[in-house]
Parts: C-alpha cells; sequence; structure tokens
C-alpha cells in the first residue's frame, strides 16, 4: 500500500476526536461481527479481521493521540490526550468481552486451529493467553472488577504522562550564574521573563549539560531538585492509586504481585529472575563502582565551591566526571561537540545504516507535519527499490513537548485486507539543542548516542516483515524492545565511524585522531556509576509493583536509591515524573539492562566481522529486525548468533569478569 503520511498541518482538536471516534466505531463493527460469529469461520474472518481491528485503532492513534506529546497547541494537546484515553480504554476493553472469548475459544477448539503454525498459531495464543489475563476463568463479579480497574489505569497512565510533558518547571539565570556552560548551549536557552536572565528547564537537553559543566553548586542543586519534583503534586497521588489498582488486579487474578503478573509475558517470564538478575549484578557493579565514586569524591574536596559540604552529592557526579574527562583523558565535552553538527551526524547516521543493513533515505520536503521544525523521510530498500517506511524526526525542544527521547509509531506494518503490504510510519521525537544565529546545531556526544539509540527503534519499526499488526512495530517481549536500539549505540563510539563523520561545524575538518582515541578511551570512564544508577531505577520499579497496595512510595523510592552509592536528594520525589512506571514499562524498566545484554551479544558478531560488515548488518536485519515480534525473542537471537546468547560482551563492557553475574 502506498499511502502518504497523514496531513498534520491544520489539524485541529475536532479533527482528532473524529478521528478517534470514526476508528473505534469501524473497529467495532469488525468485532461485533467475529463476536456474532460465535467462532463459525476461518481463521482469516476471525484472527485474521480482530487484527485488522487492532490495526485501525493503532493507525488512528498515530492521527490524534501522539499529538498530545508533539503539537503547539495545546488545545490540539487535550484532544490528543482524550482520544488517547479513548482509543487506549477500547483496546483495553477487549479481552474481557465475553462474547469475543468464546468465539475465538470455540474456534480454538476446532481441528483448524491446531493445525495452525507459525505467526498464525501464534496470534491465536496471544489472544487466548489475553482472555486468561483478563480473568475469564474467574467468577463475573471479579472479572468485571478487573475490567473497572483496568479502565481507570488508562486514565491515570495518560494524565500522569500530560502532567510531566506540561511541567514548566525552571530556573531563570543570568550569566554570571551560568559560569562554566559554553556559549552553543547559552545561545540554545530561551529568555527568562526577567530581563537579562535565560530559562534553564527541566527537559534534559538542558539540565543534563547544566549538571556536567555549571560551577555554581548551588545551582547545580536547585536545577536537580525542580527535575526531581517535576509535576509531583499533580503525579504522585496518581502513582500511588495506579499501583493500589495493579496490586488489586494482580490478586484478583491470583497473581502473587502485579510484577510477576507483568512479567509473566517477557522473556524473564518470572519476578524472581528479575530479583535474581540483580542479586547478581549489583554487588559486582558496587565492588566496580566503589573506586570510582572515591575518584569522584576527590574531586569534589578539592573544589573549593564544595567547601561547606564535603560529601558527593547527586547533583555533583556528573559535574566531577566531565572535570575528569578533561583531565585526564583530554576529552571536553563542549570541544567534542564542536565536531558533532547535527546535519553531518544525522547523514552519516544514514549512511553507515545503508550500507550496513541494504538501505537508503530520500528527505521530504513537503512534511505535512505539525510543527515546522520537523523533518520527514522516506526508506528503501537497496537491492529492490522496495519504499519500506516513513518516518518523521522531531528533534527540538518546544513548550508542552514529550521532554524526553523516544520512537511512536503512527502506522504499523502489517498485511493489510488485500494481502498487500501496509507501510509503517513512525516518528523519532528528540530534544536535541537548537541552532543558534550564525550557528548550527551541534550535539553532545551524548546526545550523538541517544540519537543512534533511537534510530534503532525506528530501524525495527520501519523493517518489521510481520503479518499481522500485533508483531509488529517493535512489539516484542518488552524486555527484548531496547535491544535493536541498545545495538545501536556501540556504532556512535565505534572510532571509525567517528573518524568519518565527525566534522567541525565551521571548517568542515574531520576531528582529530587523537581526540577520537581519548573519547573512545573513557567510554567505560565511571561506567559503574552509572549503572548503578540504571540498577536502581529498576529495581524501584521492580519493588513498586511486588506485593502490597499501601506501600510507602518515599521508603521504597529512599531504599532503592541507595543503591546508587549517592546519598538521597532529600525533599524529592523522583518517580512523580517517571514516565516508564505509568509508559507501558510497569515491573519492566529492568528490560533497559537485560536488553542490552543481548544488545551487547549481538554486536559482538559486528566486531568479530568488521562494524560496517553488510554480510552481517543483512544477517541481522532478517534474523531479529524483520521478524520482530512474530517469533520468540530468544529464537531470533539463535538465529542471528548462531549459538546461545551469552553475558560475556555485557559483563566485558562493564570491567567485570563472565563469572560476576549469571
Amino acid at each position: 500500500m502506498t499511502a502518504m503520511p497523514h496531513d498534520y498541518r491544520s489539524v485541529s482538536p475536532a479533527d482528532v476526536a473524529t478521528s478517534a471516534q470514526r476508528a473505534v466505531e469501524q473497529a467495532e463493527a469488525i468485532v461485533a461481527g467475529i463476536e456474532a460469529s460465535g467462532g463459525e469461520g476461518d481463521f482469516d474472518s476471525l484472527l485474521g479481521r480482530l487484527d485488522e481491528a487492532a490495526a485501525i485503532v493503532g493507525d488512528a492513534y498515530g492521527e490524534g493521540p501522539f499529538l498530545a506529546r508533539v503539537h503547539p497547541d495545546p488545545a490540539v494537546r487535550d484532544a490528543g490526550q482524550a482520544a488517547e484515553e479513548q482509543l487506549e480504554k477500547w483496546s483495553a476493553e477487549l479481552p474481557f468481552r465475553e462474547p469475543l472469548a468464546a468465539a475465538l475459544r470455540a474456534f480454538a477448539a476446532r481441528p483448524e486451529a491446531a493445525a495452525l503454525t507459525g505467526e498464525d498459531a501464534l496470534l491465536l495464543e496471544h489472544w487466548l493467553r489475553d482472555f486468561r489475563r483478563a480473568g475469564h476463568e474467574l467468577p463475573e463479579e471479579a472479572r468485571e472488577e478487573v475490567r473497572r480497574l483496568r479502565q481507570r489505569l488508562v486514565e491515570l497512565e495518560v494524565a500522569f504522562q500530560r502532567n510531566v510533558d506540561e511541567d514548566t518547571a525552571a530556573l531563570e539565570l543570568t550569566d554570571d550564574e551560568l559560569a562554566g556552560l559554553p556559549d552553543t548551549y547559552l545561545d540554545s536557552l530561551a529568555a527568562g521573563e526577567r530581563p537579562g536572565t535565560r530559562r534553564v528547564t527541566t527537559v534534559a537537553s538542558d539540565w543534563q549539560p547544566f549538571l556536567e559543566n555549571a560551577t555554581r553548586r548551588d545551582l547545580r542543586r536547585r536545577l536537580l531538585e525542580l527535575v526531581f519534583t517535576r509535576a509531583v503534586e499533580a503525579n504522585e497521588p496518581l502513582l500511588r492509586e495506579a499501583i493500589a489498582i495493579r496490586d488489586r488486579m494482580a490478586t484478583l487474578l491470583g497473581y502473587p504481585s502485579w510484577a510477576h503478573y507483568a512479567v509473566e509475558v517477557k522473556m524473564a517470564r518470572r519476578a524472581e529472575t528479575v530479583r535474581r538478575f540483580y542479586d547478581e549484578l549489583v554487588p559486582a557493579v558496587t565492588e566496580r563502582a566503589t573506586p570510582e565514586l572515591e575518584r569522584l569524591t576527590a574531586e569534589l574536596l578539592s573544589d573549593p565551591e564544595a567547601v561547606d559540604d564535603l560529601v558527593l552529592r547527586a547533583w555533583d557526579w556528573r559535574f566531577y566526571d566531565q572535570r575528569l574527562r578533561r583531565r585526564d583523558h583530554g576529552v571536553d565535552a563542549n570541544a567534542v561537540s564542536e565536531y558533532l553538527p547535527l546535519e553531518p551526524i544525522l547523514d552519516g547516521l544514514f549512511e553507515l545504516t545503508g550500507t550496513v543493513f541494504g538501505l537508503s533515505y530520500r528527505r521530504v520536503e513537503e512534511t505535512h507535519a505539525w510543527h515546522p521544525d520537523v523533518r520527514l523521510y522516506q526508506v528503501y530498500d537497496t537491492d529492490s527499490g522496495e519504499h519500506l517506511g516513513d518516518f518523521y524526526a522531531d528533534l527540538h525542544p518546544r513548550d508542552g513537548k514529550y521532554s524526553h527521547a523516544a520512537a511512536f509509531p503512527l502506522r504499523v506494518e502489517r498485511r493489510g485486507p488485500d494481502g498487500r503490504r501496509v507501510r509503517p510510519v513512525s516518528a523519532l521525537v528528540a530534544n536535541l539543542s537548537r541552532p543558534a544565529p550564525g550557528r548550527p546545531a551541534v550535539l553532545r556526544h551524548r546526545d550523538m548516542v541517544t540519537l543512534f539509540h533511537e534510530f534503532g527503534h525506528i530501524l525495527h519499526m520501519t523493517l518489521a516483515r510481520a503479518r499481522f499488526s500485533r508483531f509488529s512495530a517493535a512489539n516484542t517481549e518488552w524486555d527484548f524492545v531496547e535491544a535493536p536500539s541498545q545495538i545501536m549505540e556501540h556504532w556512535a563510539w565505534d572510532p571509525g565511524v567517528l573518524r568519518r563523520y565527525a566534522r567541525h561545524h565551521a571548517t568542515g575538518e574531520p576531528i582529530p585522531a587523537d581526540l577520537v582515541e581519548r573519547l573512545v578511551a573513557s567510554r567505560r570512564l565511571n561506567v559503574a556509576v552509572e549503572t548503578l544508577r540504571q540498577c536502581s531505577l529498576g529495581l524501584l520499579d521492580l519493588e513498586l509493583h511486588l506485593a502490597g497496595a499501601d506501600k510507602d512510595l518515599h521508603e521504597v523510592n529512599r531504599r532503592t536509591w541507595a543503591v546508587s552509592g549517592l546519598p538521597f536528594p532529600e525533599g524529592t520525589f523522583f518517580p512523580a515524573s517517571f514516565g516508564h512506571l505509568l509508559g507501558g514499562y510497569d515491573a519492566g524498566y529492568y528490560g533497559y539492562l537485560w536488553a542490552k545484554v543481548y544488545g551487547d551479544d549481538m554486536f559482538s558478531r559486528f566486531e568479530e566481522a568488521g562494524v560496517t560488515d553488510p554480510a552481517v548488518g543483512r544477517d541481522y536485519r532478517r534474523a531479529v529486525l524483520e521478524p520482530n515480534g512474530s517469533r520468540p525473542a530468544l529464537e531470533l537471537l539463535r538465529d542471528f548468533l548462531g549459538r546461545e546468547p551469552s553475558n560475556a560482551a555485557f559483563l566485558r563492557n562493564l570491567g567485570l569478569p563472565a563469572a560476576s553475574a549469571a
């Protein structure tokens, strides 16, 4: 199918509402027909049509609810939020519908169902699993309570993210108070309301460079406290209610906890497996992090700014990490960014992935997008010339926009009713620094890594060749979904890639070879400290979703923070802005580290053959990206690796021996 991406130029709140309502009506008509069949019919008329209904609703997300994350008009964002809730509630209701469950169970009992294979069999298996997990084996009263709770959970999830996106907390600082920050950063800041000030917001492209470079320790503290109290008044009660609801649902459904319920459909399968993952990893990483924290503390003790407090704090470690990189490795993040202008890095990303995976890209001038900043690209297969998919790139911050970096499916790849492939559309949303007068947008190397990471998701969505939408758009097990993005980060650190594509924004000169060597050599500096932070977040998520509806959220936050090795930042409550807790990663945030094990392992094949080897790239595309969720992730890994997966590369990258964790 060759339909163009949606025209977003003049979308109104009414358009968003109408699109969502139309999708629900179309999908509802399909589902009602399946229910009326009583299960009489073939696979295509039942499960094939059911997937078509789900795809209609999924595509409607891209036309309206997605705009709640990116549209400049608050009224459209409000309409997007309402439409998202409507679509999510309709989708969440499907597994609870008794006539639908009865129809598919009747079909499952027939010989035709027993003869299904491959993706067809998996689709039926997943729907039967959905019905079980919706409580169809429970008494009607209990099942109805689960259904009501699930609908309320949708409301909480949508409101929670909107509150984070709409939070406008910022510091307004003079240039003297911004001492230590480079001109490129200063030029990217909006003017404050007070004359002579600039706004430093809680968007990552503002707060992360500030914590890395600002010499005023008191201001680093104030900004981090803003970041860690973002949306707290609105979101803490929502989070508390969501956790209680999840615990009640798990109890009704017969699970020990929500964590057990959520992990059942992931690679790990059992919450105990996730706990063991951390129990084995955290002590080894803590041992590795201890000397790192000691070195960072020594830097603090030598700093006149620290005279009133000689303890390394959460607002300190990034600053002293950068000092060590500059002094001991000769790596100044601001100097490196001079060689990372956005446009050449994007061109390099396209050339690299084009070579490795057999792709070409074309930029579309008429984007019909929601904002003038947005770009639109088409992706083609270089061998056949087939137009594989499209993606938007919305790369710069603005008020009300999603404040982190993520990839969103707007139209999901699958086979349409006529058997032809529906071409996918996705969006890469980030908050990279804007161009300034006389200067292009430049990236920190951390931003380059993030850009490569998110592009891994775009490739996963674009290159899928699943038959059903259920197994497309990165719909793999949720603790594997980050592996195709984690693997992409390695190319952002590769010396050959950096030497080839990093060019000075003013002179066009390539990045000096010795600077590349020093940058790459610094990659593992304080890596254990960063990994402990990831462990603390994963454990926070896990602990919040273990048994118990009335947890002391602040106590759990404080206890799991201790894993980081840093004193707790008093008066803060980061979980109120931790979008993943209500954004699909509940009891699943461990997946970032879990998937990194597999991403590192998969990249080892590229390291052995050459990181730009197109033969390995084509193997990876065929074995991992194209099947998407149509086969279990472990099968994809075995297919690509030619062996059982291993954690050796992951542990080696942390500086740990292979025996340190299973």
